[in-house]
């Protein structure tokens, strides 16, 4: 009988990674790792496949990456014996509860604080409102799009002068973040939907539509308007949706996508799917209304006409014989 195996796919994704591209090694190595420590215990087969995998990647990660994955499993009691002298953990000795890791490398330097915009970005990215039919149009062509013209689109709404949304706070953004990525490791559609239009106020119809595309692009859009890292992405991309977790193609092209894409093409599709919704409630309304007026107008009573016209002389009216009264 064949063993499952830990992480299916795991061969094709590490041949892409090895290609010119996005390196999801790091991704990778951290979902190999949550899953390995969810469980209490393991079969062998189960645990030579991790120590099999895990030893193929922690060689070609970063610091940070092994450093984060150290200290997983430096407080997992049945981390296996290869794994923790390639990481340099200590045995566990009597009297500790847990066993415990030697000294973690520093983590790396911040990046560099984002670049300024110019005078001429900030004037283009505040010249023009979306008219609510342009959005709708826009939103509308998007979802009809093929994949290769929706990269198309995104790629040019960063050069239109379309005014973008305001940028998710912070502070709101992490929170999302964080509820959508353990929605998304729970496959729980609902909740993950509902979360995705609070943080973006987005109605729940366009939610919905974003979150049952099975293209991704506009998952994609959304992650990056949240300003989603990258690598949360990736695991989002891999747990949430079977049909794309399963295809190492997809998750390769979304991966690319995504590293590509800007903020500015974001918040004016974010722009977009919001004004789409204005126009999508005047249409519901503008029938009725046009024929609401029609009918008062019908139902107005004709004014009688008066039978002395202003600035006619007046009547003389005579008796019976003629003679003046």
């Amino acid at each position: 009988m064949t063993t499952k195996p830990l992480f299916p796919g795991f061969d094709g994704l590490m041949t892409l990674s090895r290609r010119e591209g996005v390196d999801i090694r790091p991704t990778l190595l951290r979902v190999l790792t949550d899953l390995y420590v969810q469980a209490n215990g393991h079969s062998g087969d189960e645990e030579r496949q991790f120590v099999e995998l895990a030893s193929r990647l922690i060689d070609q990660v970063d610091d940070a990456t092994r450093a984060a994955v150290k200290a997983r499993l430096a407080i997992y009691p049945s981390t296996p014996a290869p794994i923790m002298q390639k990481l340099g953990l200590a045995p566990a000795h009597e009297g500790r509860r847990i066993p415990l890791a030697r000294e973690i490398p520093a983590p790396p330097a911040p990046p560099e604080p984002p670049r300024t915009a110019t005078e001429a970005e900030l004037r283009m990215a505040t010249n023009m409102s979306i008219q609510p039919k342009d959005a709708a149009e826009i939103h509308d062509m998007f979802f009809r799009a093929t994949a290769s013209e929706r990269a198309l689109i995104l790629h040019n709404l960063a050069q239109t002068p379309l005014k973008a949304a305001p940028r998710i706070p912070a502070a709101r953004a992490r929170r999302a973040i964080e509820t959508l990525e353990m929605a998304a490791f729970a496959a729980d559609v609902e909740s993950f939907a509902l979360e995705l239009g609070e943080s973006l106020i987005l109605p729940s119809r366009v939610a919905a539509q974003i979150v049952e595309d099975p293209g991704g692009e506009a998952l994609a859009v959304a992650a990056r308007a949240l300003d989603m890292p990258g690598p949360v992405f990736q695991r989002i991309l891999l747990f949430f949706k079977q049909e794309i977790g399963t295809s190492v193609t997809m998750v390769y092209r979304l991966s690319r996508l995504y590293d590509r894409l800007g903020e500015r093409s974001a918040l004016v599709m974010l722009a977009a799917w919001r004004g789409s919704t204005l126009a999508a409630t005047r249409a519901k309304y503008q029938s009725w209304l046009y024929d609401d007026e029609r009918q008062r107008a019908r139902a107005a009573p004709a004014q009688p006409r008066p039978s002395l016209q202003p600035g006619s002389p007046p009547v003389v009216r005579t008796g019976t014989h003629g003679s003046d009264r």
